[in-house]
């Protein structure tokens, strides 16, 4: 049977009650991890707090840099105290993290913000997906993963749907309050992760080739985990392919977004509802995996998608103001579809091992890292008036890099990397 081609996806099967019971638990701390009431007004609360720009940008090149330098102990600590401790551990960081401003509308105080909550997600970002893996696949019920984490992701997108609408109306009601409700929510994930169950016996006897990572001091568990890495043949093509679904998302939604929309003439007034709309799309196409993986593998499903939001950013080069609203809804659409499969691709390459949070941490390095040197990169495109040529030379770039890691993943997988649902 060819590579791009699979069977057809059987009928989904309800899962067993513990593992429902997660995936709800895991949806829940996903939604109010990272339901951040204070996004659509921080950089305005800073500025009436009496911080320059000069500040508050600094403190965001601070907070990217601490994130990456944050991923690989985060993650070993992860793998070394256990994913639902992490996650633990990371719910209360953010809880405390958002009561800072709060505390102290200063500098100082929104430096200690960002860093702890830089601290926090770096905790949670390999461990969520490790933990919520690792126990479907212990209970027999892997095959819902893709569909699990596609939900999560949706249902947080709805949330802020919801929310951020009433994040002004809420500021003039009381001054701190985007950052008491985000402390609230994140008390709230707390409860979630606390309330989720260890990993069972059954996963223990499957990682019992590895020593206690309890006995592995940092550097060694580090080596261990290269070790890993070096050893799997798909796992690090992977990792460079979700590097596109992850920097193209990125820096359309950060850096490009608003200088597209100006670009167009749409009035700064409508940028907001432009947004509202993506991320309606990106939650549909979190919520609908099924519709993409019929019979089609789910690297070819990466590939694929991943060529959509390339292209349809090089489209709007040729669109006016509404046919970039669509193109944006189209590159959201497929970002939505994507992300879930690209964690399901990654977790499947991973063989039984203690490290898969810190290797997940290395993926996000990785992919933070390439996003770092895109924005210097559309920073000088900005500067030169050269949106356009940004957008096109961006879209052969990414199809060339798939191209390689099609090739690559040819060569190094004598059979399909696929883990079918």
């Amino acid at each position: 049977m060819p590579l791009f081609l699979r069977t057809p996806a059987k009928r989904r099967v309800r899962p067993p009650a513990a593992a429902l019971r997660v995936i709800r638990l895991n949806n829940g701390f996903q939604l109010l991890f990272n339901l951040l009431w204070w996004m659509p007004v921080f950089y305005q609360y800073q500025k009436e707090a009496g911080l320059s720009d000069s500040q508050i940008f600094g403190i965001q090149s601070v907070y990217y840099v601490a994130f990456c330098l944050l991923e690989i102990p985060t993650g070993f600590i992860a793998d070394r105290i256990g994913q639902r401790r992490c996650m633990q551990l990371g719910a209360a960081a953010m809880t405390a993290a958002n009561l800072l401003p709060v505390a102290s509308p200063s500098f100082v105080g929104f430096m200690a913000h960002f860093l702890a909550i830089a601290a926090a997600r770096s905790l949670v970002s390999g461990a969520s997906s490790a933990y919520l893996y690792e126990y479907l696949h212990a209970h027999g019920a892997g095959a819902h993963y893709v569909q699990a984490e596609g939900t999560a992701r949706a249902l947080g997108l709805w949330a802020k749907i919801a929310c951020w609408p009433l994040v002004g109306v809420l500021m003039h009601v009381r001054h701190e309050a985007p950052y008491v409700l985000t402390a609230l929510s994140a008390l709230g994930s707390l409860a979630c992760a606390a309330a989720l169950p260890a990993l069972p016996a059954v996963l223990a006897a499957r990682r019992g080739s590895h020593p206690p990572l309890q006995r592995v001091g940092f550097l060694a568990g580090a080596r261990q985990a290269a070790k890993v890495l070096g050893t799997s043949r798909s796992l690090g093509p992977l990792m460079v392919q979700g590097v596109a679904v992850f920097t193209l998302a990125r820096i359309c939604q950060v850096n490009l977004f608003q200088p597209l929309l100006l670009e167009k003439d749409l009035p700064v007034a409508d940028h907001g509802a432009v947004l509202s709309a993506m991320t309606v799309a990106e939650a549909v196409g979190s919520a609908r995996t099924g519709w993409v993986r019929g019979r089609l593998s789910d690297t070819t499903v990466v590939t694929v998608l991943s060529v959509v939001m390339a292209l349809t950013l090089a489209a709007t080069t040729l669109s006016g103001g509404l046919g970039t609203i669509l193109w944006l809804c189209v590159f959201a659409a497929a970002a939505g579809l994507a992300y879930p499969v690209q964690r399901n691709l990654i977790n499947g390459a991973i063989p039984p091992t203690p490290y898969r949070a810190t290797l997940l941490s290395v993926e996000s390095i990785i992919d933070r890292g390439v996003c770092a040197l895109v924005a210097l990169a559309v920073g000088a495109y900005l500067a030169a008036d050269r949106l356009d040529a940004l957008l096109v030379h961006a879209a052969a770039a990414t199809c060339l890099l798939l191209l390689v890691v099609g090739v690559a993943l040819k060569r190094l997988s004598p059979t399909p990397v696929d883990h079918p649902a």
